[in-house]
């Protein structure tokens, strides 16, 4: 019989034949049963608003807690200490008294962060499982000695910054600086200034450019950019203490309420100079050389992870 004869006698008796797609069922694929897929551009427009708004919150919390780093290392020169000019002012008396409360705010903006990336899926179990890890292993190696200024705290929050985005690399320098001084670095008012500082070193690594296809070109600018902030992490972390110190034999690099931005400006450089720009060269080289030495490595590692528990750039 014709395939002719075999469409009529179907179209006759009212039968037909089981179609190709019926035969043989598209089988669905891996990724069609997760539970928890990865939102990604093809699937970001169907993200729920109420997720959108979660997703801005978070960076309204990064940019909040930002600002509050900003005001609390500029406070002093809006509302100066009250010390007399003929006494010796150690820096041990810097902000002694709000301090604990920069603490807390850190903290809890840290924490406001984990929540609303866990809300809008920006993070998962996963991620934070990882984020937790990372912070126990930078907060062992701040305590690794080295020369002058050398901390090797900086690499991983440079390099994770970089790799999964602002908010990661934020919380990874914040966090690993509170949980070094809670396991023996010390605790004092100088603590939620180091938060501030690391985080922004993490934070503002995400936004180099991305330089994945040139590896070598990649590590150079990531250990150029652990140059820079190794000298720049000292140069802010001086101002949360410089307007509360004072010695009347070199009043010439320090500061005074009378004293204008310009001559300002002029103290500090010769107060950095003097005191703090040999040991911060410590700290730039070694950040240079472990970036150097270990970046490629470490983001290879990094970004392996990123494809296996799918994160998002945060």
């Amino acid at each position: 019989m014709s395939h002719t004869d075999e469409r009529s006698e179907a179209r006759q008796y009212g039968t037909t034949s089981p179609s190709r797609e019926d035969a043989f069922p598209e089988k669905s694929s891996p990724e069609s049963s997760d539970p928890n897929p990865p939102i990604t551009s093809s699937t970001r427009a169907k993200v729920p608003a109420s997720e959108k708004a979660l997703a801005w919150l978070n960076a309204l919390v990064l940019l909040a807690a930002s600002m509050v780093g900003i005001v609390s290392f500029l406070f002093p020169f809006i509302t100066p200490p009250a010390y007399s000019t003929q006494e010796i002012t150690t820096h041990g008396s810097a902000h002694s008294s709000d301090a604990p409360l920069l603490l807390i705010i850190m903290i809890v903006l840290c924490l406001g962060a984990i929540l609303s990336n866990l809300q809008s899926r920006k993070m998962n179990s996963k991620i934070v499982a990882v984020l937790g890890i990372l912070t126990a292993i930078n907060s062992v190696l701040r305590a690794v000695p080295g020369p002058a200024g050398f901390a090797a705290v900086f690499m991983l929050p440079i390099l994770c910054g970089y790799a999964y985005g602002a908010t990661f690399g934020f919380l990874l320098g914040a966090l690993s600086l509170l949980v070094s001084a809670l396991l023996g670095a010390g605790v004092g008012p100088w603590l939620p200034f180091q938060m501030f500082t690391a985080g922004w070193v993490g934070m503002t690594s995400a936004w180099l450019p991305k330089m994945k296809p040139w590896p070598r070109v990649e590590v150079a600018i990531l250990a150029t950019w652990g140059i820079l902030w190794g000298l720049l992490f000292g140069a802010l972390m001086n101002i949360w203490f410089w307007p509360y110190v004072y010695q009347a034999q070199d009043a010439g690099m320090y500061w005074q309420p009378d004293t204008g931005l310009l001559e300002s400006l002029k103290r500090y450089a010769l107060f950095y100079v003097t005191t703090s720009l040999w040991w911060d060269l410590g700290r730039a080289g070694g950040n240079f050389l472990l970036i150097l030495l270990f970046g490629t490595p470490v983001l290879r590692t990094l970004r392996r992870f990123g494809q296996r528990f799918r994160f998002e750039t945060i």
